[in-house]
């Protein structure tokens, strides 16, 4: 099992916390960006530098995905692929994607993207709270205590 990172938008404190479960756990962690990343030295993490464009992060990830990797990212079609191709999606909030809710949690974004493409202003998400970081930490533990041995 390995974990995937669409790291442009991933927070700092997101990404410390899995460089941290990187290495006490020994599982291999990638970020994907289309800048360079700085990442602690370590054999379990590296960073892959894409092209700048729409998807190219993206699409790096589902190109090397195997099922049962797990992906952190807060892109709703880009978690569908990877459910689609047997991986898990954890957003940085801590909220899984799932089978069960991802038809739901992409017709909102659809719904949403046309609201702003029709000029209304419909806000955006709420600031990364320290409740956040504990519920994707807590997600983080569990999935890794079930899942980190495979």
């Amino acid at each position: 099992m390995q974990i995937w990172v669409d790291a442009d938008a991933c927070p700092r404190v997101i990404k410390d916390i899995l460089f941290r479960a990187a290495e006490r756990l020994h599982v291999s962690l990638t970020l994907v960006a289309n800048r360079l990343l700085h990442t602690p030295p370590s054999p379990y993490i590296k960073a892959i530098k894409v092209d700048y464009g729409l998807n190219v992060a993206d699409n790096q990830i589902v190109q090397k995905l195997q099922p049962g990797d797990l992906v952190i990212t807060a892109d709703i079609p880009l978690a569908a692929e990877i459910i689609e191709h047997g991986g898990h999606a954890l957003d940085p909030r801590g909220e899984f994607y799932t089978k069960s809710n991802i038809g739901e949690r992409l017709a909102v974004r659809n719904f949403m993207d046309e609201l702003r493409s029709g000029g209304v202003d419909t806000g955006g998400p709420s600031s990364f709270s320290q409740s956040d970081r504990q519920a994707f930490a807590n997600q983080l533990d569990r999935f890794l205590a079930k899942h980190g041995n495979t």
